[in-house]
């Protein structure tokens, strides 16, 4: 299956197994890629539900509607900092469209206070995960689930 998938972030995106955190650069959650943020802005990469939503504010589980499932985790350790720094824009059950606000987080703050602000954007299905084209504009990507 191929989709057009937004980065949900600015920042450089690295392959998964470059996050400094060992549950996500052994895909233990499945594969993805990890971005270094470079401004506290997360939206929607895609059209999709809000499945999951972390109290703290730090991730958020999307669905599409064909049932791809995606979890992005702003930062390493984060849970931690108990939801301070972070500000959630979207609850469980809202239907989002690519480029929606989800979060909005304090860069310096988690930067100071986390082990790391590497996000990583996982695909739950541990199916694999290619980007396959970047799209001119170098935000949107072509991704093939296998």
């Amino acid at each position: 299956m191929k989709i057009n998938f937004k980065k949900p972030l600015k920042g450089v995106i690295k392959n998964i197994t470059e996050t400094p955190d060992e549950v996500f650069s052994s895909k233990m959650l499945g594969p993805g890629f990890v971005i270094i943020p470079e401004d506290g802005t997360v939206t929607a990469p895609i059209d999709a539900e809000i499945v999951t939503v972390f109290p703290t504010g730090h991730a958020i589980g999307l669905k599409t509607k064909k049932g791809l499932e995606i979890l992005i985790h702003v930062g390493l350790d984060t849970v931690e900092l108990k939801g301070e720094g972070f500000t959630l824009h979207k609850k469980v059950g809202d239907k989002v469209k690519t480029g929606d606000i989800l979060i909005t987080f304090d860069l310096d703050f988690i930067t100071k206070n986390a082990t790391s602000s590497a996000t990583p954007v996982v695909f739950l299905q541990k199916n694999d995960v290619k980007i396959v084209k970047e799209h001119k504009d170098s935000l949107t990507y072509t991704l093939k689930i296998e």
